[in-house]
């Protein structure tokens, strides 16, 4: 069932009538842009606007539209106004120069659950509120220093999951792991780490574990369904699908465990003999000298941190890594030569230690490319226009929704030689590898977004994503199952939060 057929359906389910519908869509004409003003779009229908132009894929959906109406586009979903970017100049135009006035949080209902939107520094707007809150991420928690100073807390879980792999390999020779599963598991555990010294994957060993990881899919699943209120904003209340009483719901259940551990290591605190664990709840307890009162945070303000570094780093770590380990097992001799690179450079049987990264230029440049196919928020985190905006001599007007579609910018012909192909090769040679970056500066990648909206956690990710591909690949060797070729393995894309593989990718491990 298709995008336009869950919402017709659903209307008829909660008895609204096309009279009533039509009275909302009319009052929201009222205050609306003169569409000769507005980018160019498709055409409209009645009520429901461009909603039957997403189909399940919105991304590539919209994709195909600015093929014929250009890299900036209006399209009305509902009640909302909808202005959508598909080029590099564009997406500069957005990000770049008009960043200050088009850098505010257009806020789902599903966002609102909680009150998470405010609080969480990719949800807030650009306030004082928001620029303490980044203060903090960019000069305590996300510095190279600090990030060098507890790589040790990544490593042991990058060991533990080469243990895990290899026990599969020991126990159950032969047998197919799903690698999705495997790499989430991995990134939970690698960032509950460096944040809370804690095992947050590990649901053998630990019953919050297991809750931990049900309510992360629980929140994710529920942040990625399409909502009526987000369509129709006075039909909001009403949360007619119940995806806020959910979310809400998840929110606390993970807000309280947070409490919990933070609640523990205060008292922890207070013991003479107590020794740092070095990771992320230690330094934010830890700010706290006269010189830089705005930096400090009650637990209330960390609870939130922790929980959108966690919904954000999770599964968009776990789905990136998915796509790079599918484009190796579809190209054989890339994934040859990058074992070779690893080879030559660390060596067989040394481990993979992140100041490694920087020597090896195939591993960077096969998850440039898997950044740019397969990007993890392939329309980035929705804006909204503080106020009227002039773009490409058109208006993007105040109050509108906009869309940054990256992932159409990866595959813009414009841009890219053979955009379709996964060609690491493209990003190699020390010039290409300068100018072609995926850090915001290079509006043809901007996987993590740009401007001041950018990913907080982008370096820390960074690290996270090149450990675990590189260690996977340089301890073992992959193959597809029994019957399965290259070139038959599936790649069709499942829309939500994160861009994931419709089918999750089977693969083998043996020892090397």
């Amino acid at each position: 069932m298709d995008f336009f057929f869950f919402f017709l359906v659903n209307c008829l389910l909660c008895l609204f009538s096309f009279t009533f519908l039509g009275f909302l869509a009319r009052k929201a004409a009222n205050n609306q842009t003169p569409a000769a003003k507005l980018p160019p779009g498709p055409a409209r229908l009645p009520i429901i606007g461009n909603i039957h132009n997403l189909g399940l894929n919105p991304h590539k959906s919209l994709a195909d539209l600015a093929k014929v109406h250009g890299p900036l586009m209006s399209l009305k979903l509902g009640q909302v106004t909808t202005i959508v970017a598909s080029s590099p100049a564009v997406a500069k135009e957005i990000l770049q120069k008009h960043d200050k006035l088009l850098s505010d949080r257009h806020i789902t209902l599903a966002m609102e659950a909680g009150d998470i939107h405010k609080f969480g520094l990719p949800l807030l707007p650009v306030d004082s509120k928001w620029r303490n809150l980044r203060k903090v991420c960019n000069s305590y928690v996300f510095t190279p220093r600090k990030l060098d100073s507890n790589q040790d807390l990544r490593r042991e879980k990058i060991t533990e999951l080469l243990e895990g792999v290899r026990r599969n390999v020991c126990e159950r020779p032969g047998e197919a792991v799903e690698v999705g599963r495997l790499v989430f598991k991995a990134s939970l555990n690698a960032l509950s780490s460096t944040i809370l010294s804690m095992d947050l994957a590990d649901e053998e060993k630990s019953e919050t574990a297991r809750e931990f990881k049900e309510l992360a899919w629980g929140m994710l699943e529920e942040a990625g369904k399409p909502n009526l209120g987000d369509f129709f904003p006075l039909l909001a209340k009403m949360d007619l699908q119940g995806i806020q009483r959910r979310m809400g719901n998840h929110v606390a259940k993970v807000l309280d465990l947070f409490g919990w551990v933070i609640d523990q290591r205060l008292q922890k605190l207070k013991f003479e003999h107590y020794v740092s664990t070095n990771d992320m709840l230690d330094t934010l307890l830890g700010i706290g000298d006269d010189d830089d009162r705005d930096a400090q945070m009650d637990p209330l303000h960390i609870k939130h941190l922790f929980l959108h570094l966690f919904a954000a780093g999770t599964d968009t770590s776990s789905s990136t890594l998915e796509w790079a380990m599918t484009e190796l097992l579809r190209s054989p001799s890339t994934l040859a030569k990058l074992k070779e690179e690893l080879d030559q450079t660390i060596g067989k049987g040394n481990h993979l230690q992140e100041s490694d990264i920087s020597r090896l230029p195939y591993l960077r440049a096969i998850l440039k490319e898997t950044f740019r196919l397969h990007p993890a928020t392939p329309l980035l985190l929705p804006r909204k226009a503080k106020e009227d905006v002039e773009i490409c001599g058109f208006i993007v007007p105040k109050g509108a929704r906009i869309l940054v579609n990256v992932w159409a910018i990866g595959r813009d012909p414009m841009t890219w030689d053979d955009p379709n192909l996964f060609l690491p090769e493209r990003f190699l040679g020390s010039e290409v590898d300068a100018k072609v970056d995926a850090r915001g500066n290079h509006f043809e990648l901007i996987t993590f977004g740009a401007g001041r909206r950018i990913c907080p956690g982008m370096s820390l990710a960074y690290r996270m994503l090149h450990m675990m591909l590189g260690s996977l690949v340089h301890w073992f060797d992959w193959k597809l199952p029994s019957g399965v070729k290259p070139e038959q393995l599936n790649m069709k894309e499942k829309f939500g939060v994160t861009l994931q593989k419709a089918k999750p990718l089977l693969a083998i491990p043996t020892l090397r």
